[in-house]
This record gives structure tokens, C-alpha cells and sequence, in this order.
């Protein structure tokens, strides 16, 4: 089964899924390196309980922007007339290259939270992110998708 259809069997299961099996999927995936996450990118978040999820829904969290390694807004929510806008809540990262569950990949550090968002590939648009927040366990799992497609010609 590719790596893009174990997704979407996590995603249309619904209900909680369960951290341990989503770590061992999100093991199999390669790294990826910081250019590989430039562009507007559209989230979702893979159920599993996490209290992070509710906090998600409720700020209306639609996605990620990188503009480039020092510049990320972490945080794009939909507005009131649906569109993309920044939402402070959670300030602003940048991305670097640290090691998680022993492998070296693009990663997201929030500037002033003890937040790290570890990213690993699925296909050319399509990234699983682990947001580790220290003191809790396990992690809050979720997805990107990018919004210019790279497979379609688009450059990010």
C-alpha cells in the first residue's frame, strides 16, 4: 500500500487512531530538506484524542506557510469570509534540520513555545507532521497538503 493511500485510510477511518500506529507510519517515510517546504501549505489533523485537536478546530486551523528557513507563520486559520489569514495565537517559527526519532529532517521550531513540528514526506505535495510539545505525550499528529502543486509544473 503507498504511503498516500495509508493516509487516506488514517484519515477516512474517523475516530480516534492510535499514536502507536501512526508513529510506525510516520517511521517508514523519508526526510525531507527545508526547501522542500516552501510554499502556502493545507493542514489536517489526524485524530487521536489529542487535547491539541479541539485547540486546532477551534482557531480554525487550515494550514502553514513557509516563506523561508526564518520566516514561517505556523499558525493560518480561515476567517470569517472564508479565506486564508495568519492567526498570531501561536506567534511565529522558522525551519531547521534536527534529528527526531533518528532521522535528520525538516523541522519547525516555533519561536516562542516549546513547540517542534517534525515534518517526513509522503509524496511531492504531500507531508505527516509530529507537533511534539514538550511535557506532553503522545504528540499531536497531522498532514499537509501543498496548495501549489509541485507535481503540476508549480514551483512553491
Amino acid at each position: 500500500m503507498s504511503a498516500e493511500i495509508r493516509l487516506q485510510t488514517f484519515i477516512d477511518a474517523g475516530g480516534d487512531q492510535s499514536p502507536a500506529a501512526l508513529l510506525e507510519y510516520y517511521d517508514t517515510l523519508d526526510p525531507i530538506g527545508l526547501p522542500f517546504m516552501f510554499g502556502a501549505w493545507e493542514g489536517g489533523v489526524l485524530a487521536t484524542g489529542h487535547e491539541g485537536e479541539r485547540r486546532m478546530r477551534l482557531i480554525r486551523w487550515v494550514g502553514k506557510t513557509f516563506h523561508s528557513v526564518d520566516e514561517v507563520d505556523p499558525i493560518i486559520s480561515r476567517n470569517a469570509q472564508g479565506g486564508r489569514e495568519v492567526n498570531p495565537v501561536l506567534g511565529d517559527a522558522c525551519l531547521r534540520m534536527i534529528e527526531f526519532r533518528g532521522v535528520v529532517s525538516a523541522t519547525m521550531v516555533y519561536d516562542k513555545h516549546p513547540l517542534f513540528d517534525y515534518f517526513r514526506k509522503i509524496s511531492e505535495d504531500l507531508v505527516m507532521g509530529v507537533m511534539d510539545h514538550k511535557g506532553q505525550n503522545p504528540p499531536l499528529f497531522f498532514y499537509l497538503r501543498r496548495r501549489n502543486k509541485r507535481s503540476q509544473g508549480a514551483t512553491p
